[in-house]
């Protein structure tokens, strides 16, 4: 585990979650702001996991980690850091269930979240937000974190908010 909350568990993921992972990438509404294609098979979220999740982990000894509910017993999003290499810089990302939109749970994980980069040597964090996702823009500035400037992220025009840690 990595840390947790009254309502949350923030943890690496495991090859269990893959279900979830298949979800989060195949749900519509979670991939509004989300530059690439929708997952068509679960066989995407394995590779996805070993791939690009693991290898993180791996790399760089950090990458985003399940969030799992408390109450529900289940993955509900993610949330953590990944290093974005067109920026030379670590994004905070998360993205969560549409049920779980306008809970606070966005705000508690990334709070607990940003409150272990540290441990993993990250001393400054980015978000890239694609412009319109309002939802996302308000978390990051509910735990801190001020737009720096404008600029494209995967032929997308993205806000780019920064914090110091």
């Amino acid at each position: 585990m990595i840390t947790q909350t009254e309502r949350l568990i923030i943890r690496p993921f495991t090859e269990q979650d893959c279900e979830a992972l298949y979800l989060m990438n195949s749900n519509p509404a979670m991939l509004k702001y989300i530059p690439t294609a929708a997952f068509t098979s679960r066989e995407q979220a394995v590779e996805l996991f070993h791939q690009v999740i693991q290898a993180d982990y791996q790399q760089h000894g950090f990458g985003r980690w399940a969030v799992e509910h408390k109450a529900d017993k289940r993955v509900i999003g993610f949330c953590g850091p990944k290093f974005i290499a067109e920026f030379n810089e670590v994004e905070l990302g998360y993205r969560y269930f549409p049920e779980y939109w306008g809970t606070g749970i966005g705000t508690e994980a990334a709070s607990a979240a940003l409150a272990e980069f540290k441990r993993f040597g990250i001393e400054q964090t980015i978000a890239l937000i694609l412009e319109g996702n309002l939802g996302s823009e308000g978390v990051a500035k509910r735990v801190g974190m001020h737009l720096r400037e404008q600029n494209e992220f995967m032929g997308h025009k993205v806000n780019i908010y920064a914090k110091l840690l």
